[in-house]
């Protein structure tokens, strides 16, 4: 049991340590945009804020769900990369169908995968609506200014 704990605490450190960083970047590019953002028009650059922060969290989900996977393949825990892959999603996502199961030494791991995609879906839909809040403060004090 303490293993596990042990594992899937350096998992979730890496995963959020991951969706830390690479959301440091993105902001880091959004705030070099700011200025180019914030002119007219709004609408499409709204959107493709919207949609680079859709991608960001795709990729962020993405490489999460590798480290586990990757994890549960190098310990031997599920038979195949593939399956480990699907087991990871249906673990983050909450789904649960239940037709891959972990063994029972290493079954606290599919709970603590669980917890990581939660904590990973509400930091990164709490980070989507910051970014968007943010530029589209940008574009109103913009248009209050020329006004």
């Amino acid at each position: 049991m303490v293993i596990q704990f042990a594992i899937g605490g350096l998992l979730l450190v890496s995963s959020v340590l991951c969706a830390g960083i690479t959301f440091w970047a993105l902001e880091r590019r959004l705030t070099r945009s700011r200025v180019w953002l914030s002119r007219p028009p709004h609408a499409p650059k709204l959107m493709l804020v919207l949609c680079a922060t859709a991608l960001w969290v795709l990729i962020q989900m993405t490489v999460a769900v590798w480290i586990w996977a990757l994890t549960f393949n190098a310990l031997g825990i599920l038979a195949d990369l593939e399956e480990a892959v699907y087991f990871t999603l249906v673990a983050f996502t909450t789904l649960g169908f239940g037709d891959i199961l972990l063994p029972l030494q290493w079954r606290l791991l599919g709970g603590m995968a669980a917890l990581n995609g939660l904590v990973n879906i509400g930091l990164v839909t709490a980070a989507m609506i910051e970014v968007l809040r943010q530029v589209r403060s940008q574009q109103i004090a913009m248009l209050s200014e020329t006004s």
